[in-house]
């Protein structure tokens, strides 16, 4: 009998997830407080986009914890930041749960493990990307690995039931290293989905906007040195090694523009997650994605003024004060300078 998994948050990469563990015949539920959403996933099904067609993939959703039937292995957490406690403590309080998988954006992990416990929490990491374009219907944009990890960096029964599960929906890599992981894929989402989110624009025409390269080189060493100075091992993401993008002398610059083609070859058409929670007017993920980098830059003594640019025009544009548009990056462009 495979594992009984609960997905937490139906979205764009919670949907596709979910779609695709159902069409590999695994044991899926969703609940998603958009009760419209979850009605659809059940009756005529998620409307799925990929590879330039479009499918439909039914499956069981509730819009309340206490609809929930019987007790699940694994529960993903695929909702976005603001939504962690009020949709994971019924959850907890119902004991519903026997591992609670974190695959949130950023630096979101401290917010999941407060509500669940470190004793029930594994660490995961999406790479690749999609986008939600509303009611009953998601895109996968991009293909990648998610990548797994124990907070201890041991190779557990429980991980390797779950990397058994999630290869059911697509490539998966175990990982000792969780946490480089983590701060890996931070470097990515502070990039690029800061970037893409100011920008209006999906990652790879940020690159190519006048100085978008530099721009976004700059932003990746603003993170790295923050992860650097608070020990943090990085590991590869996207299969990019992070510290190619570091240019610290002449000689460096062509290794950077090679890795960062690598990253968009592979990423280049994502629209950033939080781009879509503005296009909704609803609340992003920024303080779990730049303001992470900027909160652990205070403890470690950095200022990452990059970051908190980012920080300041996303916050702008939430409270419809500023729209995303090419030109945010100019404002931000004059920070090189500083």
């Amino acid at each position: 009998m495979g594992a009984r998994v609960l997905i937490v948050g139906a979205g764009a990469i919670g949907g596709v997830t979910a779609a695709q563990l159902v069409r590999a015949g695994q044991q899926v539920t969703v609940l998603d407080a958009n009760r419209d959403h979850a009605l659809r996933l059940n009756n005529p099904g998620l409307a799925i986009d990929e590879g330039g067609t479009t499918s439909l993939v039914v499956i069981d959703a509730v819009s309340e914890a206490s609809d929930l039937i019987g007790r699940f292995d694994f529960a993903f957490t695929m909702l976005k930041a603001p939504f962690i406690e009020a949709a994971l403590t019924p959850l907890v309080e119902m004991d519903l749960v026997d591992t609670y998988v974190s695959f949130g954006n950023g630096l979101v992990q401290q917010r999941v493990e407060a509500v669940v416990g470190p004793e029930r929490l594994v660490i995961g990491i999406v790479e690749w990307g999609a986008t939600n374009l509303g009611v009953g219907h998601v895109a996968k944009t991009t293909t990648a690995p998610f990548v797994v990890g124990e907070i201890d960096g041991s190779i557990s029964p429980r991980l390797i039931k779950l990397g058994e599960t999630l290869a059911n929906a697509g490539e998966v890599r175990i990982s000792e290293n969780i946490f480089g992981q983590v701060w890996s894929k931070l470097l990515l989402n502070s990039t690029f989905s800061g970037l893409g989110a100011v920008a209006g624009m999906v990652y790879s025409d940020v690159v190519a906007q006048p100085g978008g390269v530099d721009l976004a080189l700059a932003v990746w060493a603003e993170g790295y040195a923050v992860a650097m100075a608070s020990g943090v091992v990085l590991d590869d993401v996207a299969g990019v090694n992070p510290e190619h993008l570091i240019i610290t002398n002449s000689g460096d610059r062509q290794v950077a523009l090679d890795a960062l083609d690598r990253l968009m070859l592979r990423l280049g058409p994502t629209k950033a997650s939080m781009l879509q929670d503005l296009e909704r007017q609803a609340r992003t993920e920024i303080d779990v994605i730049n303001g992470g980098v900027v909160s652990q830059a205070k403890k470690v003594g950095l200022r990452a003024p990059l970051n908190q640019g980012i920080v300041d025009i996303v916050r702008e544009c939430e409270r419809q004060e500023r729209q995303p548009g090419p030109n945010n990056l100019i404002d931000l462009r004059s920070l090189l300078k500083h």
